[in-house]
């Protein structure tokens, strides 16, 4: 046998040990050794290709060709012996957890509207019933806007109801979100019929106030407007939004940009109008303030003194929700606390 026919005798029988290795291995460790024995930069197959060049030139090409595809061989297999070896393993590991993969997995939980949205969502579409359009306006205003044209002048003792925070003399963080009547009003003439939902800012902060509220103010100015559709429109809203069999007041009151005025209470629907804690033992619930508008205020956006007349109402949206859903803290709606937010 001369020196050619040797060595490829020699390299095959290298593939042949090295396969029958490799079918007994059963760890990832055995694969391992496997290689460096064969495949190692002193495994037999690489001792045996760096032997190729001491052949005869007209022999090296074919004991060469062999040689590169025995190496090719190994590597293949140490590749599916391998992933055979992990699959073991992770089936294995999956039998002693008793997991079972065909069950579906954990869904995240759906986010859902935040129940003031719900609130003023129900609010508008009961007013845009009644023919009214939304309009919105600036949450940071001049202080003309917020308070002047609302027959509020400086030093006027009504602005102490509605402290504020001020960004400079003139420009204010709105109090409420009437200085939406008084742009609309400057800047269109009647028949005019909008709510304005908005948030509003006032220095309270205590179970009932907060320094950041939301709030719907709404106004309808066009010529002959009485008193008499302010409390059909109003009550016809407590009851869409409440129930029909809720009953309601108008008590006198005080605005400075409403004469005559008058606070809207409803009957307490916790205990019947028995008189409860809710209700301070009174037996009503105040929700909302409204009155006619203020003939100043008319000459304020520049109408003509006695051609229109109109009305206007504000209510605050967390007083609305606190009542609905029974919340007893109107800062569980601000602290995103999710154990309240998911019962709405």
């Amino acid at each position: 046998m001369n020196s050619g026919t040797g060595m490829h005798n020699r390299i095959l029988a290298l593939q042949e040990e090295a396969l029958r290795a490799l079918a007994g291995a059963s760890t990832p460790q055995e694969i391992e050794q496997i290689r460096i024995l064969y495949l190692g930069r002193r495994g037999n197959l690489t001792e045996l290709l760096r032997a190729v060049k001491a052949l005869p030139a007209d022999e090296r090409p074919a004991i060469g060709r062999t040689a590169n595809e025995v190496k090719e061989t190994l590597i293949r297999e140490l590749e599916v012996h391998q992933e055979r070896i992990r699959e073991a393993e992770r089936q294995k590991r999956l039998a002693a957890e008793s997991l079972d993969i065909s069950l579906p997995g954990r869904r995240p939980r759906r986010g859902h509207y935040h129940p003031l949205t719900l609130i003023t969502r129900e609010i508008v579409s009961v007013f845009r019933g009644m023919g009214f359009e939304v309009v919105e306006g600036p949450e940071i205003d001049r202080d003309f806007y917020n308070f002047e044209a609302l027959n509020m002048p400086r030093d006027h003792p009504a602005r102490d109801m509605q402290d504020t925070f001020y960004l400079s003399e003139d420009v204010v963080l709105r109090t409420h979100t009437s200085n939406v009547q008084i742009h609309t009003m400057m800047a269109r003439r009647p028949p005019l019929r909008v709510i304005a939902p908005g948030t509003v800012y006032r220095c309270d902060s205590d179970t009932t106030h907060s320094p950041m509220f939301h709030q719907v103010e709404g106004f309808l100015v066009d010529r002959d407007v009485s008193f008499a559709e302010l409390k059909g429109i109003l009550t016809a809203f407590v009851h869409a939004l409440f129930s029909p069999d809720v009953p309601l007041r108008f008590r006198p009151s005080y605005f400075p940009f409403t004469e005559p005025s008058a606070e809207v209470d409803i009957g307490c629907f916790l205990c019947r109008r028995k008189g409860c804690r809710v209700c301070s033992q009174t037996g009503w619930l105040e929700i909302l303030g409204s009155g006619m508008i203020h003939p100043e205020v008319f000459r304020m956006v520049g109408y003509e003194p006695g051609a229109y007349t109109g009305f206007a109402f504000g209510l605050g949206i967390e007083r609305i929700a606190m009542l609905k859903y029974g919340a007893d803290d109107i800062r569980l709606f601000f602290e995103n606390d999710v154990r309240f937010l998911q019962q709405f």
